[in-house]
């Protein structure tokens, strides 16, 4: 079931079965039993000691006394009742197995096993990344404090931008006033919550007034009942907290890194906007992609976090996801492989995830190797930076060298990481037994270490393989579209070929190509570490995006998740594409715009009581009015549909060069034989021998479904009950209910 949203599964089949007509019987029925929910999450994935729970009551049970344990202790005072409802937020929940009983002075009753997790977790990602090197104020060495609580307002002074502290005792006197989306005129007053769970931080900001209380059970009125999840941006590694992505602001400029921040008033500020409309809005420090680019950990945090926002602040309609870059690969992959985190997501300069991604880098990488040293060309072979460009795929070679820069050392494991010092960071050759900061050994549970037979002498020193990597370029022909294009010659593409060689284990140019290792790739497709949207059809999307003049957020990434919805579900209904001619992000008001037209969207979902399957609702229950969109920039629509092609060129990538299509999530293709006719070109007899000695298995054949690729799996966990990987994962199962009592036997 979706987390926090609409009613669960067990109690619709309790008011199925309550309305049902009569039908005569051999035997007696039973009386229907009460059904227990956890409110707040799934009852196997608890944490932090409390369960928001609720208790639908049979009808026989209206005037009934009904008695409540936890753990075989009466907990039966803490719940509040109306009619046939009991509702509770219990607290005090040992790490383990927790059983709720509810009973009927007949005896009869049902049981909710609950299992409750440390604060610190894991909760279902597996063993936690070592070394930690935890916060100051941190209280143990899972890096937990008490939660800090600050205030800030918007003034009413119309060139005062962004939120300002609010002081509680001596209150401003220019707060600015909001009207939330369910009518409630409040001062605009943000409670800002910062804690940390996951050993991570987390914050939590939403309207608060300060001088009343609120609890789940009784919110605040101006709370919507909505959740925005923000998040950050880039793909990183650390081993250290970090200070989670704003819940105030919204600036992708900012968040993309920009070397010159955008002034205030530039974007349309969709937190703030939230924040006045009513929404609670949260991030984690581990769903900012730069500082933990894990699908499982990203997917764990925000389980945690939206199970306390609930507890703490009440019962959820449906969540929305928004960010930039890394953040919006955060949300794709996230919602694909643990869908019902988000009900709608809203993706800019989006990536649909890292590692299909990582091949685009690792290619940019090579290739760069090669174009800007012409010491390594073959005798009599010369390249222009138009023929790079071509054999890239994009004619802005610096599209190359930005995302060679920005990205490619988030593979490398000798690079510098928050958290692990240079006596701690692993070297090959000074301290092979050190930290690997690298995102593949970040996700050794998900991964796999490889196997013995690839061992590299390192690894044979220490006894034990690093976590496998799920990137491989054996048999891809870099330049091939350009050769039959006639855009570079045969001489050109066979050295090429010939020289640009792949990365060791440790990220080291090799002669040879490199090999994607095994179980990685396998499983880099079942964990979604490679999204595959074979799930995500069950979230609604909005992907704001703009042209890119080589910033390394290209504008084929939003169809490349486009094109894998279209051939896993054979149309992609549940997406739509915004675009502008704002630089990457198309349109300054975007993400403001898409977050309303969300809005509206879930809203019509939600109010679809049919019985359709979730991802025809979304596809059925779209406003008319939203498409395809062309806007112009600063926030008005230039046409429905996308933008013409010289708004927002779609390049490409070399693979895609190489043959690939646009889904670009083949990691490893499939081979067929070198066949000199199918290249379009004439080689001598040397540069044919070079060919064949480069691609001694044969070349890529993308026509068919990469090597190991299928469907990602949904909802893994990495950890058995005693706290062991699960190398790979394995299936959660089905969402916990409630089972039902029997009458005890009498003594």
């Amino acid at each position: 079931m979706p987390l926090g949203s609409g009613k669960t599964p067990a109690a619709i089949a309790l008011l199925c079965a309550l309305a049902a007509p009569a039908t005569a019987t051999a035997h007696v029925a039973r009386p229907a039993p009460p059904v227990i929910t956890d409110v707040s999450g799934r009852a196997d994935l608890v944490s932090g000691g409390d369960v928001l729970l609720h208790v639908d009551l049979p009808a026989r049970a209206r005037h009934a006394r009904v008695r409540v344990t936890l753990g075989g202790r009466s907990v039966t005072r803490r719940f509040r009742r109306s009619g046939l409802a009991m509702d509770a937020l219990l607290t005090g929940l040992k790490v383990g197995l927790n059983l709720v009983d509810v009973r009927l002075p007949d005896g009869t009753g049902a049981r909710l096993v609950v299992r409750n997790h440390p604060q610190g977790g894991p909760v279902f990602a597996g063993p936690q990344p070592q070394p930690r090197t935890c916060q100051k104020g941190a209280v143990d060495a899972q890096c937990n404090a008490p939660a800090t609580y600050t205030f800030l307002y918007r003034s009413a002074n119309p060139l005062t931008k962004g939120l300002q502290p609010y002081d509680r005792s001596r209150p401003p006197a220019d707060v600015a006033t909001t009207t939330t989306q369910n009518g409630r005129k409040v001062p605009f007053v943000v409670r800002l919550e910062t804690g940390y769970q996951d050993r991570d931080q987390y914050r939590i900001a939403t309207l608060y007034d300060p001088g009343r209380p609120w609890t789940a059970l009784d919110p605040q009125p101006q709370f919507n009942h909505k959740l925005l999840i923000a998040h950050g941006a880039s793909c990183g590694v650390s081993y250290a907290p970090a200070t989670a992505p704003s819940v105030t602001s919204y600036n992708p400029a900012d968040l993309l890194g920009l070397p010159v921040s955008t002034p205030p008033g530039i974007f349309a500020d969709s937190v703030e906007f939230a924040l006045g409309q009513g929404y609670v809005v949260m991030s984690t420090a581990l769903d900012n992609s730069g500082h933990n680019c894990d699908v499982t950990t990203q997917a764990e945090s925000l389980v945690m976090a939206k199970e306390h926002v609930i507890e703490a602040y009440g019962t959820l309609r449906y969540t929305i996801g928004t960010g930039c870059s890394g953040g919006s690969l955060a949300q794709q992959w996230i919602a694909n492989a643990y869908p019902g985190i988000y009900q709608g997501i809203l993706p800019t300069c989006s990536f649909p995830d890292t590692w299909s991604s990582a091949t685009q880098v690792m290619d940019y990488h090579l290739l760069r190797a090669y174009f800007e040293h012409p010491d390594t060309w073959g005798p009599g072979v010369a390249w222009s930076p138009t023929q790079f460009g071509a054999v890239e795929g994009n004619p802005l070679p610096v599209d190359a060298i930005v995302s060679d820069i920005g990205f490619f050392d988030a593979i490398v494991p000798t690079h510098a990481c928050p958290g692990v010092s240079a006596q701690q960071l692993y070297d090959p050759q000074a301290n092979p037994g050190g930290v690997r900061c690298s995102i593949a050994d970040l996700a050794v549970n998900v991964f796999g270490r490889r196997p013995p037979a690839v061992w590299s002498p390192v690894e044979q020193a220490l006894g034990h393989g690093f976590a496998g990597v799920p990137v491989d370029n054996v048999g891809v022909q870099y330049g091939l579209a350009a050769l039959r294009a006639g855009a570079i010659t045969p001489s050109q593409f066979a050295d090429l070929n010939a020289r640009v060689g792949g990365l060791s284990i440790d990220i080291r140019p090799t002669k040879a190509r490199i090999r994607a290792d095994t179980p990685a790739l396998p499983n880099a497709y079942r964990s979604g570490m490679i999204n595959e949207t074979n799930n995500l059809d069950r979230t609604a999307i909005i992907d704001c995006r703009g042209p890119d003049p080589g910033a390394a957020h290209d504008s084929y990434r939003a169809f490349a998740v486009r094109a894998r919805l279209d051939r896993e579900h054979g149309g992609h209904g549940n997406q739509l594409i915004w675009e502008g001619p704002a630089v990457i992000v198309g349109d300054t008001h975007c993400a403001q715009l898409s977050l309303v037209a969300m809005d509206r969207w879930l809203a019509a979902v939600e109010h679809d009581t049919s019985g359709a399957p979730l991802a025809r609702k979304i596809v059925a229950d779209k406003p008319a009015d939203l498409g395809d969109t062309c806007l112009s920039g600063v926030g008005q629509v230039v046409a429905k549909g996308l933008c013409p092609d010289a708004v927002v060129p779609v390049y490409g990538t070399p693979r895609m060069v190489a043959g690939d299509a646009i889904t670009t999530d083949a990691n490893k293709c499939a081979l067929r034989p070198l066949d000199r006719a199918t290249e379009g070109a004439t080689f001598t007899d040397a540069q044919r021998a070079s060919l064949q000695a480069t691609f001694p298995d044969g070349v890529c054949d993308f026509s068919r479904p990469g090597v190991d690729q299928q469907g990602t799996v949904a909802w893994l966990g990495y950890q058995d009950r005693r706290g062991r990987v699960i190398t790979g994962g394995r299936p959660l199962g089905p969402v916990p209910h409630s089972v039902a009592l029997r009458r005890r036997a009498r003594g």
